[in-house]
This record gives C-alpha cells, structure tokens and sequence, in this order.
C-alpha cells in the first residue's frame, strides 16, 4: 500500500516526488498498539505528531463518572493536529479502536519539512483546517441531526475519506466500529444505534458484514443525511475505487 499520509495530503495539493521523499524520511519507525489502548492520554506531553498509518483511532474525551465522548475518528493517513507539539499538555485522548500501526514525526521534523517545501506546508494546513470543518459537521450532527440522519451522514464520511487514502469504492468501505464505539460518536445509546441500523437495513440503503459496510443506495443515503463532501475540501480528487468495486 501506498505512504495513506502523502496520499491524503495529495488530496488538498500535487505532491512532487521530492515532496513525498521529504514527507516518508520524516516520519519515524513504525510502531504498533493493541486495540482500546491509549497513544496518547489527557496530561501527556505531546512531542510529536502521531501519524496513523493503519487501523482506527479516536480522539476523545472521558467524564469522571465514566461517560466517554469520541470527538473525532482518526483513519488511515491521519495525523493526529500537525500542531499538537505547540501545546504543553494534551486535553484529550488519543486511543485506537483495532489494532493500530502508527508512525511519529518530531516537532523539529515537522517545521523543517513545512520550511523546506511550500507544497507540504500548504498541504498540511488544509488537513488542519479540514479536521476543523468535520469537527464543525460533527457539531451540526449532535446538535441538529435526528438519529437516522446523524448515522447516515457518518457513513457518508468515512467512506469517503477513506476513499482519499485509497480505502473505499463508491459504495464500499471498512467499518470495524462496535455499536458501543458509533454510540460514543453519535451522543447516543448503543441501543437506539441498533434501532437505527435496522432502520436503515430495512431501507434497504446498507448492509454490514465482516466489519465491512456496503451502501446499496449512496445518493439516498447522501439525500438522508443531508451531506454534501465539500467539507472535506479534497481538490485534487479521490482516487479509483479499490479493489472489487
């Protein structure tokens, strides 16, 4: 597979060759973590920028009585704030949800690399700033969204973020999230996630197997939702489908 971190930053600009060698000598070894644990927890100290390169993860956050939030899904290409190490502490968690592979860049990496080339400089503050526009649709789901559409709009967008990295065709794409992980997500019950689910099944807009989500329906599904992608602020395009599509 493909660097999914140069793959997602092509979406918001063209990536030269040189571009992407800067990009792969700055990221560290590899390194693996088991699923539900923490790559990062609340008080940390965040040095460097973690880079998911395979597997889910979540940003989020935990109440002392022990309800939980997830504020965000980390995919495949994902780094976790580019810039996190300005800060002193972290205010959230970081924790994968399957079995993760990550990658770290230094602070110090990372500013070189953003001063060397103007494109990845670009490229990385468009990734910032589209986290921001999904934090904001978030936002409008939680506060707006009934419970069919805020599951449908989710949908939505996983599968075409992971679209960007190579991941999903057009109606296809991993979905390797519990109903007690999209409960977390979507300010809601795992029970009332499983109404819904049903809900759409019988609809016949989806299908989950094997920790795969197919959409048998994508422009109604969309319709539903009221999701238009123009959020995700991909320019460049989205690559073909993957294999199987």
């Amino acid at each position: 597979m493909l660097d999914p971190l140069a793959e997602k930053l092509s979406r918001y600009v063209n990536l030269s060759v040189a571009d992407r060698m800067w990009l792969a000598k700055a990221l560290g070894p590899a390194r693996s973590l088991p699923a539900r644990a923490d790559l990062i927890d609340v008080g940390d100290d965040p040095h460097a920028v973690n880079v998911i390169l395979e597997g889910w993860a979540c940003r989020s956050r935990q109440l002392i009585d022990g309800r939980r939030q997830i504020v965000s899904l980390l995919l495949p290409g994902d780094p976790c704030d580019p810039h996190i190490v300005l800060l002193d502490r972290m205010d959230h968690s970081v924790s994968a949800l399957t079995p993760v592979v990550y990658a770290q860049i230094s602070g110090p990496a990372l500013l070189e690399l953003m001063a060397r080339s103007p494109t990845l400089d670009r490229a990385f503050k468009r990734e910032a700033l589209a986290t921001v526009a999904i934090q904001r649709e978030w936002t409008v789901s939680l506060g707006c969204r009934s419970g069919i559409e805020r599951l449908a709009h989710l949908f939505c967008e996983l599968r075409c973020r992971l679209a960007g990295v190579g991941l999903a065709g057009r109606t296809t794409c991993p979905l390797p999230l519990t109903q007690h992980d999209l409960a977390h997500a979507l300010g809601q019950t795992s029970v009332h996630i499983n109404r819904t689910l049903q809900e759409l099944r019988a609809q016949g807009l989806i299908a989950l197997r094997g920790r795969r989500l197919t959409i048998h329906d994508p422009d109604r599904l969309a319709e539903i939702a009221h999701f238009d992608p123009a959020y995700l602020h991909f320019t460049v395009g989205v690559g073909p489908p993957a294999e199987g599509e």
